[in-house]
Formats: structure tokens, sequence, C-alpha cells
């Protein structure tokens, strides 16, 4: 998928030495938070309507899940608004600046399309997905500016470990002198907080280490590392789904069953837009698919019940007869558990050979395996080395 984002971004210029776009990247523009503005403009907007930030922020879908996700106070809260004003505005922004949406200013107000919706609906599957498309994007903006051999130059030396923070504060000020000479920005605090965004997308693709509190990372940055939906040292006294004017007065639920919901939802309707037919091809296979199927239950793995790589389409016989015996969802037939997982092992194969990781990651069907069996098999395993393991495993076991 990487290569169809590159091809759609050689089709611009995205120099910001001619752009003057200081809103290419910016503090929210995080993997977690511009995945969920996409899902939450794939859901909410028509094809073809424009739309603004404010038609986001007053939708059920935005609210209810802004509140699951991100443990924010709900949008609607008169005290949330300075909250929220950046969180859906900065990735609609770099959205445009990426021409994944078309942006057109009527009165002041930002108006904005689907101009790639192929690109933002891959965005807003998953949060690795959006990686991979910040990472394409910041690298084409980086190389069109002028600015990749200095990034280049860091990462060549964090990889033989000769990166130190005096060549970590050379690239940020650099950086921070660019953006003051080609953008709006006036200041260097703002800079400075974007800085991170984009060096630690590249720290993480190459193992090194990046930007932390202001200085270089200790450790390599990891992916986790790069997620907005971390403890803010200004919230380490309270919890995140209340402002902070009102933490003093209120502790909030904990909605964790909001959370897993809201990515099980995501996944499952995933599932039923590239699975048109029963992924099992047996003799309770004839009908319409209708149900999708946690192969591992989520009651038992709840860390994989949002892994397409766990969810099989099936029919209504295949479910309630084979994969549920007696349509007792509390109980899960061993045997059949082997043939839907050598059916999406098939399934997962197909489509990496037909779209590449568009939908299925080999990567994270393994990690659904090694979870659900207690195993701890290579991802580098070819698929049929890996349906040869999942009979021997059931067969002696």
């Amino acid at each position: 998928m990487r290569t169809t984002i590159t091809q759609h971004l050689n089709q611009f210029d995205l120099d910001v030495r001619k752009t003057n776009d200081a809103r290419f990247a910016d503090q929210k523009c995080t993997p977690d938070v511009v995945c969920f503005i996409a899902d939450c403009v794939i859901n909410i907007v028509g094809t073809n309507s424009s739309f603004t930030v404010k038609n986001i922020w007053d939708s059920q879908y935005f609210m209810k899940n802004a509140v699951a996700v991100f443990g924010k106070p709900w949008p609607n809260n008169p005290t949330a608004r300075h909250e929220y004003d950046k969180f859906i505005q900065q990735p609609l922004r770099l959205f445009g600046s990426a021409h994944i949406l078309s942006v057109e200013k009527i009165g002041g107000t930002n108006h904005y399309r689907i101009q790639n919706e192929d690109i933002l609906d891959y965005i807003s599957r998953r949060e690795r997905n959006t990686y991979n498309f910040l990472y394409c994007y910041f690298k084409k903006v980086m190389e069109d500016s002028g600015m990749w051999k200095y990034f280049n130059e860091y990462i060549e030396a964090a990889r033989y470990g000769n990166a130190t923070k005096t060549e970590y504060m050379t690239l940020r000020d650099r950086f921070i002198r660019f953006m003051l000479g080609n953008t709006a920005i006036n200041g260097d605090v703002e800079i400075r907080r974007i800085f991170p965004k984009i060096l630690n997308i590249f720290s993480v693709e190459n193992n090194i280490c990046g930007s932390e509190r202001g200085t270089i990372s200790k450790h390599a940055i990891t992916f986790s590392d790069l997620m907005y939906n971390r403890k803010n040292w200004r919230d380490l006294n309270k919890e995140k789904s209340v402002t902070r004017q009102e933490a003093a007065d209120e502790t909030p639920d904990v909605q964790q069953e909001a959370y897993n919901a809201y990515y099980v939802q995501k996944a499952i309707a995933l599932i039923r837009k590239i699975q048109k037919e029963s992924e099992v091809h047996d003799a309770w296979g004839n009908g319409i698919a209708t149900q999708v199927h946690h192969i591992f239950p989520k009651s038992q793995f709840p860390q994989i019940a949002h892994y397409v790589e766990n969810l099989i389409l099936l029919t209504a016989t295949q479910h309630n007869t084979k994969a549920h015996p007696n349509n007792n969802t509390h109980v899960i037939d061993r045997d059949y558990q082997l043939v839907l997982l050598l059916a999406k092992s098939e399934t997962i194969e197909k489509s990496l050979k037909k779209v590449g990781d568009k939908y299925y990651r080999k990567e994270s069907f393994v990690y659904v395996i090694n979870t659900g069996l207690s195993v701890d098999w290579s991802s580098t395993l070819s698929f049929t080395d890996l349906r040869a393991m999942l009979i021997q495993f059931y067969n002696a076991t």
C-alpha cells in the first residue's frame, strides 16, 4: 500500500518553501488521532459532500467514540471546547496538505471534500495503516522541501550509534530555522512541538532514538510511543475524560468496554466490506454469509478481538451449528476452529498477493495464532508452513 500512497503523493509538489504551509503536520497529528479522524470522515461524510470541522464535532459518531477511544470529555461539554478545537482541525488540514481532502475557504471557514477515498479509507482502518501513510507523507514533504538530507544524516548516524544530543539539536534547530523562514509561524515553541511528530515516525521506521521531552530519547522510539493517547504530564493526577477545569470535581467511570467495542466494530465493518461470501467453502457454506465470527473468542482473548486477522465471514449455518455447536456462543468447536484458521490463512495470502497490506498483515495473523494457541511461531514462515504447523498442532492436542 505504501506504493499506492507514494504514487498519489508524487502527483504533487509538497515543497513547504513554495506552499508556505505550516500545517502539513501538527502536534495532534499522531497515528491514533489521524486514524480516528479519518474514520469519522468516512463514517459521517458522503463521498461528494462538503463538510467542516463543526460537522464532525456535532456528529454522534464522533461524540461517542471520542469519549470511548481517547477518554475525552463529551464534545458538547462547554468546558471541553479548547481541548477539541485542534483535535479535529489539525488532521483535516494535514489531509488537505496531502491532497487526501480538497480544501476551500468560504467565509473564513475551511470546507473539505474527500479527494482520495481509497487512501482515506485505508488510513481509517487501523493505526498501523496511518503510520504507513504518515511515513510516506512526511518523507515526501521533507524531500520536496530540501530537508530530507538532514533528517537522513541523523538517521544514518543513529543507526550506527553515533547520534548524540549534539546531532539531535543540530537537526532540530535546522528544522526550526526552516519553518520560521518559510511559514507564518513566528515562534519556535510551536515548531518544537511539531518536530517530534515528524522525527519519531522516521525513528520508528529505522528503530533508532528520536525525540522525547525536548531532547534525544534514551532508547529507540517504538510504535506505541507515537500515540497521542498517552498521559499528558499536566494530566497525571486526573482522568482524561474530564476537562482539567472539572478534574477536582469528579472522577469518570472507566470506559474500557466502549473502547474495545469501537475497535471491534471497525474490524467487523471491514470484514463485511471486503468479504462478500463465506470464507469457508464446505457443505455448510451455501447461502448468504451474514455472520462475522471471532476465531479465538472475544471473551477469552480481548487483546486480539479487534484484529481483522482473527475475524472470518461465515454463513449462519456455519456459525450457529459448526463454529458454535447447538448455537451455544460460549462453546467453540476446536476441530472447526482449525478449519477456520486454515481458511483465513488462504484469505489473507490471496489478499496480500492481490492488494498488498491494504487489509491484512501476515505478522498480525501470526500474532493472532501465537496469542490464541500460546505458541511462538515466526512471522517469516510461509503460509504453506503455517498451515502445516496448524494441522500438526491441532492433531497433537
